[in-house]
Protein backbone atom coordinates (compact mmCIF):
# COMPACT_ATOMS: atom_id res chain seq x y z
CA UNK A 1 0.00 0.00 0.00
CA UNK A 2 3.16 2.72 0.44
CA UNK A 3 3.82 2.28 -3.14
CA UNK A 4 0.31 3.26 -3.82
CA UNK A 5 0.58 6.00 -2.07
CA UNK A 6 3.51 7.09 -3.53
CA UNK A 7 1.85 6.71 -6.94
CA UNK A 8 -1.40 8.84 -5.23
CA UNK A 9 1.54 11.41 -4.03
CA UNK A 10 2.75 11.71 -7.83
CA UNK A 11 -0.47 11.91 -9.10
CA UNK A 12 -0.83 15.10 -6.77
CA UNK A 13 1.98 16.89 -7.79
CA UNK A 14 0.67 16.18 -11.08
CA UNK A 15 -2.39 18.24 -10.76
CA UNK A 16 -4.37 14.72 -10.73
CA UNK A 17 -6.94 13.78 -8.18
CA UNK A 18 -4.76 11.89 -5.68
CA UNK A 19 -5.09 8.04 -6.68
CA UNK A 20 -2.90 5.79 -6.79
CA UNK A 21 -2.76 1.73 -7.35
CA UNK A 22 0.05 -1.17 -7.82
CA UNK A 23 -1.28 -5.13 -8.79
CA UNK A 24 1.24 -7.30 -7.49
CA UNK A 25 1.65 -11.16 -7.95
CA UNK A 26 4.11 -13.45 -5.58
CA UNK A 27 5.78 -10.52 -4.11
CA UNK A 28 6.60 -9.12 -7.52
CA UNK A 29 5.56 -5.77 -8.90
CA UNK A 30 3.45 -6.14 -11.75
CA UNK A 31 2.43 -2.42 -13.01
CA UNK A 32 2.13 0.83 -10.77
CA UNK A 33 0.45 4.05 -11.61
CA UNK A 34 -1.44 7.26 -10.31
CA UNK A 35 -4.31 8.83 -12.21
CA UNK A 36 -3.63 10.41 -15.77
CA UNK A 37 -6.65 11.57 -16.58
CA UNK A 38 -6.20 15.06 -17.16
CA UNK A 39 -2.85 14.53 -18.58
CA UNK A 40 -3.94 11.89 -20.94
CA UNK A 41 -7.27 13.75 -21.50
CA UNK A 42 -8.59 10.24 -21.06
CA UNK A 43 -11.83 9.94 -18.37
CA UNK A 44 -10.82 5.85 -18.20
CA UNK A 45 -7.12 7.08 -17.19
CA UNK A 46 -7.78 6.20 -13.43
CA UNK A 47 -4.89 4.75 -11.79
CA UNK A 48 -6.65 1.21 -11.69
CA UNK A 49 -7.56 0.70 -15.28
CA UNK A 50 -3.64 1.83 -15.74
CA UNK A 51 -2.28 -0.37 -14.01
CA UNK A 52 -4.76 -2.95 -15.47
CA UNK A 53 -3.78 -2.16 -18.77
CA UNK A 54 0.47 -2.02 -18.56
CA UNK A 55 0.38 -5.62 -16.98
CA UNK A 56 -2.31 -7.16 -19.06
CA UNK A 57 -0.05 -6.41 -22.03
CA UNK A 58 3.22 -7.24 -20.68
CA UNK A 59 1.84 -11.01 -19.95
CA UNK A 60 -0.15 -11.04 -23.52
CA UNK A 61 -3.41 -11.54 -21.64
CA UNK A 62 -7.00 -10.06 -20.94
CA UNK A 63 -6.85 -12.06 -17.48
CA UNK A 64 -4.31 -10.98 -14.09
CA UNK A 65 -5.46 -14.01 -12.05
CA UNK A 66 -3.98 -14.75 -8.74
CA UNK A 67 -2.71 -10.90 -8.51
CA UNK A 68 -3.27 -8.37 -6.10
CA UNK A 69 -4.26 -4.78 -6.62
CA UNK A 70 -3.48 -2.31 -4.16
CA UNK A 71 -5.62 1.14 -4.59
CA UNK A 72 -6.13 3.98 -1.91
CA UNK A 73 -9.53 4.86 -3.05
CA UNK A 74 -12.34 2.73 -3.18
CA UNK A 75 -12.99 1.95 -7.09
CA UNK A 76 -15.18 3.05 -9.15
CA UNK A 77 -18.08 1.06 -11.46
CA UNK A 78 -15.81 1.06 -14.21
CA UNK A 79 -13.06 0.47 -12.60
CA UNK A 80 -14.64 -2.33 -10.33
CA UNK A 81 -16.07 -3.92 -14.02
CA UNK A 82 -12.22 -3.77 -15.21
CA UNK A 83 -11.34 -5.52 -11.96
CA UNK A 84 -13.73 -8.46 -12.44
CA UNK A 85 -12.74 -8.56 -16.11
CA UNK A 86 -9.19 -8.78 -15.45
CA UNK A 87 -10.20 -11.69 -12.66
CA UNK A 88 -7.84 -9.94 -10.12
CA UNK A 89 -7.71 -12.60 -7.31
CA UNK A 90 -8.08 -9.22 -4.19
CA UNK A 91 -8.67 -5.67 -4.14
CA UNK A 92 -7.54 -4.07 -1.40
CA UNK A 93 -8.31 -0.20 -0.99
CA UNK A 94 -7.54 2.80 1.12
CA UNK A 95 -10.05 5.33 1.82
CA UNK A 96 -13.91 4.37 1.02
CA UNK A 97 -16.21 6.72 -2.13
CA UNK A 98 -18.98 7.51 -0.94
CA UNK A 99 -19.54 9.68 -4.18
CA UNK A 100 -18.52 7.19 -6.61
CA UNK A 101 -17.72 4.44 -5.05
CA UNK A 102 -18.60 0.98 -6.87
CA UNK A 103 -17.75 -1.49 -4.47
CA UNK A 104 -18.87 -0.94 -1.35
CA UNK A 105 -21.04 2.12 -2.14
CA UNK A 106 -23.23 2.87 -5.03
CA UNK A 107 -23.98 -0.14 -7.45
CA UNK A 108 -21.32 -2.61 -5.56
CA UNK A 109 -20.39 -3.80 -8.51
CA UNK A 110 -19.28 -7.22 -7.50
CA UNK A 111 -22.92 -8.23 -6.05
CA UNK A 112 -24.44 -8.04 -9.39
CA UNK A 113 -25.65 -10.74 -10.22
CA UNK A 114 -24.27 -10.07 -13.96
CA UNK A 115 -20.83 -9.89 -12.73
CA UNK A 116 -18.46 -12.75 -13.59
CA UNK A 117 -15.84 -12.41 -11.13
CA UNK A 118 -15.71 -11.08 -7.34
CA UNK A 119 -12.20 -10.32 -5.84
CA UNK A 120 -11.66 -11.08 -2.25
CA UNK A 121 -11.77 -7.34 -0.90
CA UNK A 122 -10.40 -5.77 1.95
CA UNK A 123 -11.16 -2.15 3.05
CA UNK A 124 -9.39 -0.12 5.20
CA UNK A 125 -5.22 -0.47 4.45
CA UNK A 126 -4.15 2.84 5.37
CA UNK A 127 -7.36 4.69 5.46
CA UNK A 128 -6.59 7.98 7.33
CA UNK A 129 -3.93 8.52 5.19
CA UNK A 130 -5.18 7.94 1.83
CA UNK A 131 -8.49 10.05 3.02
CA UNK A 132 -6.15 12.61 4.14
CA UNK A 133 -4.26 13.14 0.68
CA UNK A 134 -7.48 13.33 -0.96
CA UNK A 135 -8.92 15.82 1.38
CA UNK A 136 -5.86 18.03 1.10
CA UNK A 137 -5.87 18.14 -2.00
CA UNK A 138 -9.28 19.24 -2.81
CA UNK A 139 -9.03 21.77 0.04
CA UNK A 140 -6.33 23.34 -1.90
CA UNK A 141 -8.25 23.52 -4.82
CA UNK A 142 -11.21 25.26 -3.03
CA UNK A 143 -8.94 27.26 -1.07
Amino acid sequence: MDVALAEAQAAAARGEVPVGAVLVRGGVVLARAGNRTRELNDPTAHAEMLVIREACSAESSERLSGADLYVTLEPCPMCAAAISNARIARLYYGAADPKSGGVAQGPRIFDHPQCHHSPDVYDGLQEAASAALLRGFFAGRRG
